[in-house]
């Protein structure tokens, strides 16, 4: 199916027998072709706020893919020239990456901008706001979908997302079912491409093949077997702020792979938050 060639940043250690996670991937959406069924997936890409050459790789990598992602913006600190930047790629859709990706979490705690540590409607005016700027900015291609940084949010901020118009929502791991109790959809990422822990020390920012498709098998493997929403689309998540070039070049083949399997299918974000994803 187009799916053995190895990743080229991909090693074997010395001359021991592995496995070949591109030959795995390649397995598993033949058993979703034998079942007769369509695998999905969605691209979103965090952080963005300003076309830097960044930025302007991951449209052209959409462009050579004809993938479509959802940019998850961050409303307070975006330059108006990003959305320049986006008008001219239809179908690239803008997500609300929260109000401005500040930590709001005490000492020692897992950061977050969303939780319980401010009133909840104190985070629900700033994420109004945001989401007003958005819509002011983004010429239409805006969605009504949030992305909390750092994918955490607290339950009373999220139960409150409705009278605020959010109609999406958007962190990771398999979500529990499409629609919340409050309507809103749910649609996650599960394949994460960055090793933060090395980012953070300095080290390589790709995580590596094994480790990345290993997620996305994973995932697709539950949803093949009932163990996870079938119907969620398997989630690439991108931060084309840190990527290194190995991270883009995973990136692109796995892409490349999936399109050109006959049981697999990517959608754009709109197709995702909207009716059947």
């Amino acid at each position: 199916m187009g799916l053995t060639q190895p990743f080229p940043g991909y090693r074997r250690p010395g001359a021991l027998p592995v496995r070949d996670p591109w030959q795995e991937l390649a397995a598993e959406l033949d058993a979703w072709s034998r079942a007769g069924r369509r695998a999905t997936f969605w691209w979103r890409d965090d952080d963005a706020v300003a076309p830097t050459p960044a930025f302007v790789r991951l449209l052209d990598l959409a462009d050579t893919q004809d993938i479509r992602p959802g940019l998850a913006v961050i409303p307070a600190t975006a330059q108006p020239s990003i959305f320049t930047a986006i008008l001219g790629h239809p179908g690239v859709a803008i997500l609300q990456h929260g109000y401005a990706h500040t930590n709001h979490a005490p000492p020692g705690a897992k950061k977050s901008e969303l939780g319980d540590t401010r009133p909840p409607a104190v985070v629900l005016a700033e994420l109004a706001e945001g989401r007003g700027t958005l819509s002011n900015l983004s010429a239409g291609q805006a969605l009504d979908v949030l992305v909390p940084p750092w994918n955490r949010i607290d339950a009373l901020v999220a139960a409150g997302l409705g009278s605020i118009g959010i109609t999406g929502l958007s962190a990771a791991r398999p979500r529990a079912a499409r629609r919340d109790v409050q309507g809103i959809v749910h649609a996650n990422t599960h394949v994460d491409p960055i090793d933060w822990a090395s980012l953070r020390a300095g080290g390589d920012a790709f995580v590596g093949a094994e480790a990345a498709l290993g997620a996305a098998i994973a995932h697709l493997a539950a949803r093949r077997r009932g163990d996870a929403d079938a119907e969620e689309p398997t989630g690439l998540l991108t931060h084309h702020l840190v990527m290194d070039d190995a991270a883009w070049e995973f990136a692109a083949a796995f892409m490349s792979a999936t399109r050109r399997h006959k049981a697999a299918r990517w959608l754009d974000p709109a197709r995702v938050f909207d009716a059947g994803a």
